[in-house]
């Protein structure tokens, strides 16, 4: 298939706004920090929404209602509307980009799953994307962009999002008092031998108005996640700054990349050296990365090939805008008889954000939180027509929608937890959320500017 290639860098923000400006339900999967690509696309040619156990078919281009697909595995409706595997191009040449929220995986698994509020699954099928790939400094549309994309893309190095403002104030629930009392109850847990480890939340919430674009220009510059996202679907506006990939999946490999361990960076270089060893010397966080470990080992080995699951990292150091975090590397092999759809639903919601083990870490979770958590510690990605899949745990994660940010930060409780360092690490994990609700739009760090020429596009075979 012939590629059409593009000059690169791009002003990527203004040219979301742009793309965004004529199309609708925009879609930005944002790898700018450190992630191999991006990938934008709007105008799905249909959308797939699943809320209380029944999915309905939409076409966000018509005032036609959406039709119902039914009852059943959402999973599984989307497995037939992405039709037969075909061959595709690069990392997305067309398929579904959307969000799959916790509630989802809780349904999944068997579970009762309150109203979040949102859709628990809400995916667009996109027949064309702008990728930038990050690694080579390239950019091209893949698949059939609409006719009129490239006249959009000159233009769109005179635009930028629509102003944004927030009171200036967070709300945290719950505070340490009750947090005490949850962590309290969880190790009640714990030592009873109902399970080894509970991801323990904490709900933050801010008032907004304005373009969440806006927000998410100057939320990304503080985030820094390699697997961040703006989606513009039902249940959003999204803003995604995660720095983890949940499940990869191409020409048979399979990958996942389990978070456990976190300190916060410190501003003076030998302080934050500190903070990387005081981590990576850390026994207690090394034990809870192991255990989500040996618990996506056993979610992938379910549709890879026998003997394939490999741990190739494991407990390694990352770091980012705000954080250090310990990092390991599941690998496998995904056994032909089965789907990247097979492979979401074996695996949802991802192990580094429930406990283990995962069922009844997620009963104490709905016991224990405050509310069901939407699409914080789902999954944001894409599943191409070609049978390529890629996503993200779904933490560092905000909606804005009816006046109000809500975002989530939570962490890994094992039995040498201690209370006040697990608290003090939410605060850590929600330090970008906080500070971009407190900035309250008044500011914002400027990107540089790249003007699109038409008349430098190249089209040739890859």
């Amino acid at each position: 298939m012939a590629q059409t290639f593009i000059p690169y860098p791009i002003d990527v923000v203004a040219t979301v706004a742009a793309i965004r400006r004529d199309w609708p339900a925009v879609v930005w999967l944002d790898g700018d920090a450190g992630g191999d690509h991006s990938i934008i696309s709007a105008a799905p040619r249909e959308q797939l929404i699943s809320r209380g156990g029944e999915t309905w078919v939409a076409d966000p281009l018509s005032d036609r209602p959406a039709r119902a697909l039914g009852k059943g595995d959402p999973l599984a409706h989307l497995r037939e509307r992405l039709g037969p595997v075909r061959p595709g191009q690069g990392p997305f040449a067309g398929g579904a980009i959307g969000y799959f929220s916790y509630e989802l995986g809780r349904r999944l698994q068997g579970q009762t799953v309150a109203d979040a509020g949102m859709p628990e699954m809400a995916v667009g099928l996109y027949d064309w994307a702008l990728v930038l790939d990050h690694r080579r400094h390239r950019a091209w549309l893949a698949g059939e962009p609409p006719a009129a994309l490239a006249d959009a893309l000159t233009g769109a190095a005179a635009l930028s999002p629509g102003p944004w403002s927030t009171g200036g104030h967070v709300q945290c629930a719950p505070g340490f008092g009750d947090y005490a009392e949850a962590f309290h109850r969880v190790m009640g847990y714990l030592r009873d031998g109902d399970c080894y480890q509970v991801n323990l939340a904490r709900r933050f919430r801010g008032d907004f108005e304005g373009d969440p674009l806006g927000l998410y220009r100057d939320f990304r510059t503080r985030a820094g996640g390699p697997f961040a996202a703006y989606l513009e679907l039902p249940g959003g506006p999204i803003l995604s700054g995660s720095p983890e990939r949940f499940l990869w999946l191409r020409d048979g490999c399979v990958e996942t990349c389990p978070i456990k361990g976190t300190r916060r960076r410190q501003a003076d270089p030998a302080a934050d050296a500190r903070a990387r060893e005081s981590l990576l010397s850390s026994a207690k966080d090394r034990a809870e990365n192991v255990m989500i470990v040996d618990l996506l080992r056993n979610d992938i080995g379910r549709c890879c090939a026998t003997g394939t699951v490999t741990v190739p990292r494991l407990c390694a150091l990352e770091s980012f805008a705000t954080v250090h975090h310990m990092v390991s590397v599941v690998t496998g092999r995904l056994d032909p008889r089965f789907h990247a759809t097979d492979l979401l639903r074996d695996c949802l919601p991802g192990g580094s954000i429930t406990g283990a083990p995962k069922y009844r870490a997620m009963e104490i979770i709905d016991e224990l939180e405050d509310g069901p958590r939407g699409v914080y510690c789902g999954a944001i990605g894409y599943i191409g027509y070609d049978g390529a899949m890629d996503s993200n745990i779904a933490i560092r994660t905000m909606t804005a929608r009816d006046g109000q940010l809500d975002y989530h930060a939570g962490g890994g409780l094992v039995m040498d937890s201690a209370c006040r360092e697990e608290y003090d690490e939410t605060s850590a994990k929600a330090e970008a959320f906080c500070g971009v609700v407190e900035q309250g739009g008044q500011t914002h760090v400027a990107e540089q500017q790249f003007p699109f020429d038409a008349d430098m596009m190249q089209s040739f075979d890859r």
